[in-house]
This record gives structure tokens, sequence and C-alpha cells, in this order.
């Protein structure tokens, strides 16, 4: 049995939609690990600030922010593209009653 061949713009969303996932999973778990290992058990004389961040806060949560803010502009002016989605059937069909173009309803 032959596979019905799938719409362009759904193997475009399909695909974005997992970069997106990825891209996510990736900076959830270097921010979770990355907090977890460097901001606990640590004596006050290890602490350093980054920018008026603690340092684990910067490199853990404000650095990644960062990325995925950039990323996040990348995908979509560069990655993220425009399908054409075809005519809208509405358009195309005419009135169901062309006699009572403009009028007014009774209220």
């Amino acid at each position: 049995m032959q596979r019905a061949k799938e719409d362009p713009v759904l193997v475009s969303a399909r695909r974005e939609a997992i970069l997106v996932v990825v891209a996510f999973l990736a900076a959830m778990t270097y921010t979770v690990v990355y907090c977890a290992q460097r901001g606990y058990q640590r004596s006050l004389d290890e602490l350093k600030f980054v920018f008026g961040f603690p340092d684990w806060i910067f490199w853990g949560v404000v650095l990644p922010w960062s990325v995925c803010i950039a990323f996040s502009f990348l995908f979509g002016s560069v990655i993220m593209r425009d399908e054409d989605l075809g005519s809208d059937p509405e358009s195309e069909a005419p009135p169901a009653d062309a006699s009572h173009e403009g009028e007014v309803p009774n209220a």
C-alpha cells in the first residue's frame, strides 16, 4: 500500500516544532544541572558576582535565557518560513443570497 504524500506545511511545522522542543529541552537541562551543581553547598567565600548577579545565577539562568532569546530571533527570522496555505474557500464562493445584499436585517 502506497503512503500518501504529506502536506509540505505539515512537514515544515513538524520540523520547526521538533527544533523548538530540542532547544527547550537543552536549555532546561543545562539550567537545572548547572544551578543544582553550582548553587548549593557553597560557602559565602566562594560566591562571586557577575554584572550584579551571583555567578551561578548569571551562568545558569541569565546566559541561557539570553541565548534562547537570540535563538528565538534567529529562528523566527531565518529558519521559520511562510508556506502557501492555498486559497480561502469562502472568498471563492459567491454569496448565498445576493438579492438581499446591502439590506439591513430587521431588529
